[in-house]
């Protein structure tokens, strides 16, 4: 019989057994054992009956394989995620871990590291409290506890889930935030939907407020006319990166008031870039210096000098391979994903050691 797991990562120290049963899409379920954890495979998004039966499978099958009874289970805020509600289903202690508090433990747990960092968790979504949208934040973790340091400047997120989608959506966000709603129609004229929707956007009808990193790809995306209409979630914004050719930064491309990170001026330079790869370049430099001083003040504040750079964002390597470079300039640490994914398939190892930790 093959094993259920996928991955073993060497914790800091003991600590009591936990399940984590992970997020929504790219799932993966997490036990502790001792001072090991064990990752399962990815099951894909828990949207299918085949997701979820692997899934619940996988978890029957881990428990059983490392013969450990699991004093809690770790799960994401999101209350209808199947994985929330297979972790409520069991007759365990429950220990709801926010998202990107995750992604930040998951990184710090890797590689051994059992103290504060200073957190980069940039992704498309997760849960926050209070139901609110978050994807591009700036944290103080340590251990089972958090505080929310910063995050990047809200734009509202039209259509709301499909914007994901529709690249388009976010450009028409960042227009109309700049007082050029008018342009939306003409500019993406070839998709019906553009004719109304900076009526949509100035009367605030569905559109979600969002500080996620993964909408500001799609944004400069849409703007420079790359996958307007993309074909899944993530398509524009590997296809933005693989225009890169040198990275450039603009000095005035962004502003930091207090804790919110504004790409703003950015973005309106984009907006009138007819060229896509100095466009790629230029968002890619001028985001990768934003958050390096954003990352570097916060770190000086707090008397931290160990970064994360966890969530899906981080699958772009122009964007990590210089965050990295930089945050090394100035004398800190940065931590990336090894062994397990930066993104969604390796959130439950960091469930897993917040809850390990939790009283």
């Amino acid at each position: 019989m093959s094993s259920t797991i996928a991955a073993t990562i060497a914790l800091p120290r003991a600590v009591p057994s936990v399940l984590a049963v992970g997020p929504f899409l790219k799932n993966t379920v997490c036990v502790t054992r001792g001072a090991e954890a064990f990752v399962s495979a990815v099951h894909g998004d828990l949207g299918t009956p085949d997701a979820i039966r692997a899934f619940e499978a996988a978890v029957e099958a881990l428990v059983a394989e490392l013969g450990v009874r699991p004093s809690r289970v770790a799960h994401d805020l999101h209350p209808d995620f199947h994985s929330t509600r297979y972790a409520q289903s069991l007759d365990l202690p429950q220990v709801p871990v926010q998202h990107h508090h995750a992604h930040a433990a998951a990184i710090a747990a890797e590689h051994g590291h059992d103290g504060p960092v200073i957190a980069l968790s940039l992704d498309g979504y997760g849960l926050g409290p209070g139901n609110q949208s978050w994807g591009g934040e700036l944290l103080l973790a340590d251990g089972p506890r958090y505080g929310r340091l910063g995050h990047l400047a809200v734009l509202a997120q039209p259509g709301g889930d499909i914007a994901a989608r529709e690249p388009w959506r976010m450009a028409a966000s960042v227009l109309h935030r700049l007082g050029r709603g008018a342009e939306i129609a003409t500019r993406f004229a070839a998709i019906p939907a553009a004719a109304r929707l900076g009526q949509v956007l100035d009367k605030g009808l569905n559109t979600t407020p969002t500080s996620s990193a993964g909408r500001l790809f799609d944004a400069a995306c849409g703007l420079l006319g790359l996958h307007p209409v993309a074909a899944f979630e993530g398509q524009a914004a590997m296809a933005l990166e693989a225009l890169v050719t040198e990275p450039v930064t603009d000095p005035a491309g962004w502003t930091i008031t207090d804790g919110v990170l504004d790409l703003l001026p950015l973005l309106d330079r984009l907006a009138s870039c007819t060229d896509r790869v100095k466009g790629a370049n230029l968002f890619h430099g001028t985001l990768i210096a934003a958050l390096a001083q954003w990352a570097t003040e916060a770190a000086g504040r707090n008397g931290v000098r160990m970064v994360t750079l966890g969530g899906g964002c981080f699958l772009n390597r122009v964007l990590a391979a210089g965050l990295v470079e930089r945050l090394r300039r100035q004398g800190l640490h940065p931590l990336t994903a090894v062994k397990v994914s930066p993104g969604d398939a390796g959130l439950s190892l960091g469930q897993a050691w917040i809850a390990a930790l939790s009283e």
